[in-house]
C-alpha cells in the first residue's frame, strides 16, 4: 500500500473507532503529519484526559502511553509499537529507587515524567523539563532526590538552593552531543543561536544560547528575530520548526541525534494497530493511582 493510501485508510479507521492520533514532537516526519496532536509527553497526555475520543493512539514510547493510561483510565490507550521503550525510563527501576529513597530518608523525591508508572508511583510529585525548576522550588522541603536523569537534575541544582541527589540515568540520544559537534557547527554558521534540551550534558548547557524543553524551542525560534537555529535535541523536532518558520533555518548540529526508539514507529505499525485495536497500554489500579497523585501534585504547581 503506497504511504498516501496508507494515510488515508488511518484516518478513516481514526473516524470509525472515534479515535485521536497523538505523535510525540521525536516521531518520523510522515507520522507527525497526520496526527490529530503534536506535542510533548505530558501535554499529549493530557490531550488525552481531556479529549472526548474513545480510543488513543500514542505514537511515542512506552512511558508516555502509561502516562495517558493513568489520566485517561476509561479510554483505550493504544501503542503502536510495544518495543518502543525509553532507555533512560529504564535505567531506575521502582525497586532501586526504594533503596536509594532510604539512604536520603529526609528527600523528597522529583520524578521526570521520561520514567514507568511503578517508578512514579515510589516518588512524591513529577516534573517536565519546562517546568521542573518551578517544581523544585515550589516544595517544602530542604533536599530534593531527582530521578532519573543527572543532566536535568544538575540543570536543576544550579538553579535552586535546595541539597540535591541525582540518580544517575541520562538519554543516550542527548549524551552522544559533544562540545565540538556544537563549535563545529557555530564557525559554519556564526550568525546562529544554539539552543538546547536540559537532558544535555552539562558542558553543552553552558554553551547554550537558550535551554528549554521542546515546545519551549518552537515558542523561542517563532519569537527569535534569528535566522538561524543550532538545535541540540532530537532530529524528530525538525519537522514542526520548519514547518512554522518557513522562513528560518534550522541546523543539526551531528547526525547522531536521533532516537531509534522514537523512529521505530512507522505509518504501517499505526494503520495495523487501528486494525487490529492492539497493542493496548494498561496500568495496574494501585500503580496508576498512586502515579496519578505525583502527576496531580505537579499540575497543581503554579506556573510562572
Amino acid at each position: 500500500m503506497a504511504q498516501s493510501e496508507m494515510k488515508q485508510e488511518i484516518r478513516r479507521l481514526l473516524d470509525e473507532h472515534n479515535g485521536l492520533l497523538l505523535a510525540h514532537n521525536y516521531q518520523r516526519d510522515e507520522i507527525q503529519e497526520i496526527a490529530d496532536i503534536g506535542g510533548d509527553s505530558l501535554a499529549l497526555a493530557m490531550a488525552a484526559a481531556e479529549t472526548d475520543k474513545d480510543v488513543i493512539v500514542f505514537c511515542g514510547v512506552h512511558f508516555m502511553a502509561e502516562s495517558a493510561a493513568i489520566l485517561a483510565p476509561e479510554k483505550t490507550v493504544l501503542l503502536p509499537r510495544l518495543d518502543a521503550g525509553c532507555p533512560m525510563a529504564d535505567m531506575v527501576t521502582a525497586e532501586g529507587l526504594r533503596e536509594l529513597k532510604q539512604q536520603h530518608p529526609d528527600a523528597t523525591v522529583v520524578t521526570y515524567v521520561n520514567s514507568s508508572a511503578a517508578v512514579k508511583a515510589e516518588s512524591d510529585i513529577c516534573c517536565t523539563s519546562s517546568n521542573a525548576v518551578n517544581v523544585v522550588n515550589s516544595l517544602d522541603a530542604e533536599e530534593v532526590l531527582l530521578v532519573p536523569d543527572r543532566n536535568l537534575g544538575r540543570y536543576i541544582a544550579d538553579r535552586t538552593d535546595k541539597k540535591c541527589y541525582f540518580w544517575e540515568g541520562y538519554c543516550p540520544t542527548h549524551e552522544r552531543l559533544a562540545v565540538e559537534d556544537i563549535e563545529h557547527a557555530k564557525k559554519d554558521h556564526p550568525d546562529a543561536l544554539f539552543m538546547a534540551h536540559p537532558e544535555c550534558p552539562p558542558a553543552i548547557l553552558e554553551i547554550a544560547d537558550h535551554i528549554c524543553s521542546t515546545s519551549g524551542m518552537y515558542s523561542y525560534a517563532a519569537a527569535s528575530p534569528a535566522k538561524k537555529f543550532i538545535v541540540g535535541t532530537e532530529m524528530g523536532i525538525l519537522y514542526r520548526l520548519r514547518q512554522e518558520n518557513p522562513d528560518k533555518e534550522f541546523i543539526l548540529p551531528t547526525s547522531k541525534l536521533i532516537c531509534p526508539n522514537m523512529k521505530l514507529t512507522s505509518l504501517e505499525d499505526v494503520l495495523h494497530c487501528l486494525q487490529t485495536l492492539s497493542p493496548r497500554v494498561t496500568v495496574p489500579e494501585d500503580i496508576s493511582a498512586r502515579a496519578k497523585a505525583t502527576l496531580d501534585r505537579m499540575l497543581a504547581v503554579p506556573r510562572d
